[in-house]
């Protein structure tokens, strides 16, 4: 199982959390990997930088709702 770790902090929040968990429960959904892939929240994963934070095993990438989509498909799919 792939765990996802979304933070869910005051900065990430603001930088559109809600919209990138959205976002991912419904490709998640679409792909039928709902028994494979698990999305967390998280608090604070000290990247507070350009986009949410997102975590997916020691990786830290910063998504947002313009490149959520590609990060779905290079980051879950492609490690599926």
């Amino acid at each position: 199982m792939m765990t996802i770790n979304i933070c869910i902090g005051s900065a990430c929040h603001l930088k559109g959390s809600y919209n990138v968990v959205s976002e991912l429960q419904e490709m998640i959904e679409e792909s039928g990997l709902g028994d494979r892939v698990e999305l967390t929240g998280v608090f604070c994963l000290g990247h507070c930088t350009d986009a949410v934070s997102v975590q997916i095993g020691d990786e830290v990438f910063s998504v947002n709702t313009d490149n959520v989509g590609e990060f779905f498909k290079n980051q879950v799919l492609a490690k599926i």
